[in-house]
């Protein structure tokens, strides 16, 4: 069968999955060594949606997601440093250590959050393209939501406003199937999140959500349509979390069947095959990807762990932004 994608995008997604998956299995581990704090929502199992998004999109444009964040964080650009230097809560951190897990954001990246407050971040994603659309530019926001957060109020809102206005961008529903231990047959009578978008005319796409080739064609399709100013488009991503909703989950609610079947549907072992079948990395190729990697995630470990700690003094600090509005009198 004929590939539709080339070595170098195969071999970009393995790397960057990789890199995600084993920044992850770190955290976990570091986690249970108290060296990491707080609440923590592991990306494991989903990594094809955030690399496959990244060969669809330009530098330029912006992400902004839930608290479930490392790994699209590390897509979009955020070294392992400063991301571990924040889980750890260090100066050197993305956040300046006063984020955590659930909130890494970048403003060099385009990177708008990590947020706490469940569904929270879909109105602030419209507000960002709206922004870009005032400002005249052909950047797009892809705004990241889960299938808990899909049934807040908020969403239906947002999803009014933006193709009203025709905002340049595209909803992106990782539904991992569980919102927190809730299936998502329990929440509502409609199970397929993409058809939400049919209430405001809006385009929508169900993907299969551990296949990069798939999130790339399906959010390839969607920005462009919205560089074009034709509005935003709603795509559900059918994923699975390979580990519990956050590290205090055991995750009994699931089936060992279903887990196997979503396991054997690993996007990094797919692509890791891809590369091999067709003689586009050897074995050992593949090894040295993974040193490196291993030697990346040791790094950054071993950044955080020196870093100094935020002074005290910070906590005053990045609360208010002074600015200066001509129509207010003295």
């Amino acid at each position: 069968m004929a590939l539709e994608f080339g070595k170098e995008t195969y071999l970009y997604w393995y790397e960057n999955m990789l890199l995600q998956r084993k920044f992850e299995e770190k955290t976990g581990q570091l986690y249970g060594m108290q060296k990491i704090r707080g609440f923590c929502h592991l990306y494991i199992g989903q990594e094809a949606v955030s690399s496959g998004t990244m060969t669809a999109i330009k530098e330029g444009d912006n992400m902004i997601t839930a608290y479930r964040c490392h790994g699209l964080a590390i897509a979009k650009g955020l070294t392992p440093r400063e991301c571990m230097a924040e889980l750890f809560g260090k100066s050197t951190g993305c956040a300046k250590g006063k984020g955590g897990s659930m909130h890494f954001f970048s403003k060099e990246k385009k990177f708008f959050g990590g947020h706490g407050i469940v569904g929270g971040q879909i109105g602030l994603g419209a507000g960002i393209a709206f922004a870009d659309k005032y400002n005249g530019n052909d950047n797009v926001t892809i705004c990241y939501f889960g299938d808990g957060a899909a049934r807040q109020g908020i969403l239906h809102e947002t999803f009014n406003m933006a193709m009203t206005w025709k905002l340049p961008v595209v909803f992106i529903c990782e539904n991992n199937q569980y919102a927190m231990g809730t299936s998502v047959e329990r929440t509502s009578n409609v199970t397929d999140i993409y058809k939400f978008a049919d209430a405001y005319d809006m385009p929508s796409d169900e993907v299969n959500g551990m296949s990069p080739e798939d999130v790339h064609n399906s959010v390839n399709r969607a920005v462009k349509r919205a560089r074009e100013g034709e509005g935003p488009t709603l795509i559900e991503m059918k994923t699975y979390r390979f580990k519990g909703h956050s590290m205090s989950d055991p995750a009994k609610y699931r089936t060992k069947d279903e887990e196997a079947e979503f396991k054997s549907q690993d996007p990094i072992e797919h692509c890791k095959n891809i590369l091999l079948d067709n003689n586009f990395a050897t074995e050992e190729e593949l090894k040295e990807i993974q040193t490196k990697i291993k030697a990346a995630v040791a790094d950054c470990v071993d950044f955080a762990e020196k870093s100094p700690w935020p002074e005290d003094s910070e906590l005053y600090k990045d609360i208010y932004v002074q600015e200066d509005y001509p129509f207010i009198m003295d």
